[in-house]
């Protein structure tokens, strides 16, 4: 797990309950920002699952090259 990864995560669960915060309290400005909060958690976190998929096939490829 990397630092987007986690980061992602974090926002989006903060997001999510911005969203329900606003709407406990009839905010719908609060809860158009957790939902924001919520997509840009949920990009990060796919940003950190490409970086993850790609430091795993760059070892692989190592770990092929030094077989040989």
């Amino acid at each position: 797990m990397n630092k987007n990864q986690v980061q992602g995560t974090v926002k989006d669960i903060a997001g999510k309950v911005q969203e329900e915060a606003g709407k406990l309290v009839g905010n719908k400005e609060q809860e158009a920002k957790g939902i924001h909060k919520q997509v840009q958690g949920k990009a990060e976190k796919r940003l950190g699952d490409v970086k993850e998929v790609v430091k795993d096939a760059h070892q692989a490829v190592r770990d092929s090259v030094h077989k040989r």
